[in-house]
């Protein structure tokens, strides 16, 4: 949940994700993106607060629930849940259960959640034959926060294997202690561990911040605000991230698959493209492969998926993205980096606050007043 400080659409809690104005992420952008596809979203579920979501075993989609409950979404529908942990996570400000995701051969399950202190936490369990061992649950990394606000909270299993963890700033407003650009903290970062290879995690040898005695060994990549969802390219292997700004801007960054990590998004010293409350571009800024501002009904960008599955062809390759306040379902052509087209798919999924990717490379809307979508061909 997400990110700025605005008092919007949910009762006193999380302004999320991206939005109806389309400023273009750069001049090279192509002024007229192809024909948009068409698409319709069907209702598949509805959940009590859906908050993130990740592909199962035995092609299901497993679910969080923000209060802290995970249910599985199969053919027969959404199921009870399977996972409970209600009594020891918080939903002031921002909080709650922010991420799920399995590693790649199912043999564990992660949550990201903050507990009842408000810390960040990340915790793990063996499944066996598709169901979690409660009694193996332990705990992985936890970062206290300073704040309710702009925790991030997603995780995701690289290509590489290792797990990424999106932490955002620590909150308040106009990160106060500098955290995006400071190495020697985890707030602000996209983080890269390898959780099964020692207790209670290992630092990938090649994560580009180990031999620097200033800096996380954990840092992949820094200068974010609140990095609320990103995810990989399962075509191409490439790293999108959607970070939500502060007052004018919101961004979504990208990465190559080869990158060797250490890219520095700008914040707090940049807000997408812009220099923030007079703020100086560090020299090795990587700017956001597209933003936009807030003129229109947007505040706070939803990063989703690009599309890899069968059912919409017209849409395949393209970045799929969203804003909370806003709702709007929308997608970026991109090539070699550069964004070639920006698309209206034309379509409303409501308070979106997370985007989910099934087994087969299908893609759900997760709205956070409980409906769950499946993006269909219209």
């Amino acid at each position: 949940m997400k990110v700025r400080t605005r008092s919007s659409a949910i009762v006193g809690t999380i302004c999320l994700v991206a939005s109806l104005a389309l400023t273009t992420a750069s001049a090279d952008e192509a002024a007229a993106p192809r024909q948009a596809a068409k698409v319709v979203l069907t209702e598949v579920a509805t959940a009590q607060n859906p908050s993130a979501g990740t592909a199962g075993p035995g092609g299901t989609v497993w679910l969080a629930e923000r209060a802290g409950k995970v249910r599985v979404l199969d053919a027969r529908g959404l199921g009870k849940p399977v996972l409970d942990i209600s009594s020891e996570t918080t939903t002031d400000g921002e909080r709650g259960l922010l991420g799920i995701a399995f590693d790649k051969k199912f043999a564990h399950f992660y949550i990201s959640f903050t507990n009842l202190e408000g810390t960040s936490t990340v915790d793990e369990f063996a499944v066996q034959k598709g169901k979690i061992q409660p009694k193996t649950r332990r705990t992985v990394l936890t970062q206290t926060q300073p704040y309710s606000n702009h925790n991030g909270g997603d995780i995701k299993f690289g290509p590489d294997g290792y797990l990424y963890i999106a932490l955002g700033d620590g909150g308040s407003g106009g990160d106060p202690h500098g955290n995006g650009q400071n190495l020697d903290t985890l707030l602000g970062k996209l983080l890269r561990i390898d959780p099964r290879g020692a207790k209670p995690y290992a630092i990938p040898p090649d994560n580009p911040f180990v031999n620097d005695p200033n800096a996380k060994d954990e840092i992949w990549a820094y200068g974010l605000r609140n990095p609320w969802r990103f995810s990989f390219d399962s075509g191409t292997g490439d790293l999108l991230i959607g970070d939500v700004g502060q007052s004018d801007w919101e961004e979504i960054d990208w990465a190559p698959a080869g990158s060797k990590g250490g890219e520095n998004y700008g914040w707090s010293q940049m807000e997408g493209n812009h220099p923030f409350r007079g703020g100086t571009e560090p020299a090795n800024h990587v700017p956001p492969v597209h933003e936009y501002d807030r003129t229109g009904l947007g505040c706070s960008v939803t990063g989703g998926y690009v599309y890899r599955g069968r059912a919409i062809p017209d849409l395949k390759g393209q970045y799929l993205f969203s804003d909370y306040c806003d709702g709007t379902l929308r997608s970026l052509q991109i090539e070699n980096g550069k964004v070639t087209g920006v698309n209206d798919l034309g379509v409303n999924g409501g308070e979106v606050v997370s985007f989910v990717q099934g087994g087969n490379g299908e893609l759900y809307m997760l709205d956070l007043g409980g409906s769950v979508s499946r993006i269909d061909p219209a």
